[in-house]
Parts: C-alpha cells; sequence; structure tokens
C-alpha cells in the first residue's frame, strides 16, 4: 500500500505532501539536462511497470517500488520521473488518487533522493564489484524501508483509526526490502562494471 488512496489523508497532511513534492519537482527539472531527459524518462517507465508486479502479504498485497535504484542514477530528476509514474498508475490502474498525489511522491521520492545521495557519498568510481554491490543493496533496501516508514507516518498522522494500518503497511513492506536490497545489488554491481558513468553524481 505505497499508493495511499484519496479520502484517507487529513487536509495538513495532503498539504505538506504537495508542498514537498511541487518543490522536489521544481529542484529535479532546474538542474535536468536535456540530454538525461530520455533515462528519466525510461526510468519513469520502470517505475510504473514495477507497481505491477505484486507479492502476496498476509491479508495484503506489495509491489515492487524501485525508488532507491531509481534515486542511484537519477539523482533529484526522480521527483519527477516518480510524480510521471505514479499519474499513469492512477489514471490507468486506480493505484493510489490525484488528489493524495502530493503525499504519494513525497512518500517515495523523498527516501529515493537520500538513498542515492548516500550511496553517491560513499560510492567511488573504481570501487570494487563486492563495495557496490552492498552500497546497492543498502541503498535499494534503505529507500523501501523509509518509504514504508513514510506512508505509515502519513496514515498515523491522519487519524487514530488509520494507526493499526500504518502498522501493516510497515510490516508488509519488509519482504520487498528483502527483495529490492538483492534485486539492487545485482543492478549496481552490473552498472558498476560495464556502465560506472550512469552511477556518478548528475551534473
Amino acid at each position: 500500500m505505497a499508493h495511499i488512496p484519496d479520502g484517507v489523508l487529513s487536509n495538513p497532511v495532503l498539504m505538506a505532501g504537495a508542498v514537498v513534492s511541487v518543490a522536489g519537482v521544481a529542484f529535479g527539472l532546474r538542474g535536468l539536462d536535456p540530454v538525461r531527459v530520455p533515462k528519466v524518462a525510461v526510468l519513469s517507465a520502470v517505475l510504473f511497470v514495477a507497481s505491477l508486479v505484486h507479492f502476496p502479504a498476509g491479508l495484503a498485497s506489495v509491489h515492487l517500488l524501485l525508488n532507491g535504484l531509481a534515486g542511484i542514477v537519477l539523482g533529484p530528476a526522480v521527483f519527477p520521473a516518480m510524480l510521471v509514474a505514479l499519474v499513469l498508475q492512477a489514471v490507468l490502474f486506480g493505484f493510489g488518487g490525484l488528489v493524495a498525489l502530493g503525499v504519494n511522491t513525497m512518500d517515495m521520492a523523498v527516501p529515493a533522493l537520500l538513498a542515492g545521495g548516500l550511496f553517491r557519498l560513499l560510492w567511488r568510481d573504481g570501487s570494487s564489484r563486492a563495495r557496490a554491490s552492498l552500497l546497492g543493496a543498502m541503498a535499494g533496501g534503505g529507500a523501501v524501508l523509509l518509504t514504508a516508514l513514510m506512508v505509515a507516518l502519513t496514515l498515523a498522522l491522519s487519524g487514530r483509526e488509520f494507526i493499526a494500518a500504518a502498522r501493516l503497511v510497515a510490516l508488509t513492506h519488509l519482504p520487498v526490502m528483502v527483495i529490492e536490497a538483492a534485486f539492487t545489488a545485482a543492478a549496481i554491481a552490473l552498472l558498476s562494471r560495464v556502465k560506472p558513468e550512469m552511477l556518478a553524481r548528475p551534473a
């Protein structure tokens, strides 16, 4: 339940999410070189498709997020990429709501940006494949964990009646964290060997 539907969140939470997401998208677009637009579009499509891969988790189901990988590759441009993916998911499949779009974007893009920043802080061109893999696992799993915690927090702040749902969100995303840590570790290890420039700090 990384996508919160409309009619659930309180107005203050919706406003805070909208402000953060608008600022993030503006920041991401301001530094976006036209040469990098195709890469942002491809990652946005990957984020969109990832939502279609569902796993059963108790009474609910969860899906891949891949926001850690997107944050590493895109940097601040992850905000507009995430926004486009979430709009398409909401319009085409009803995942999440349009009114809650700001909060949903914030809950996924902020962890992605933090994970990408931490990865680039610790990774250096020429680092070993094992180090790249470890950092990728940390970024991928950490982004999912932070997303789950932010979703749970936004639900809890919207009313005491959502506290149980907030706990469920946090618990059901633990297996996703493990899966994404492994997937991101493999993807980053491969990129560090064949395309290390994709892991450099975006211009």
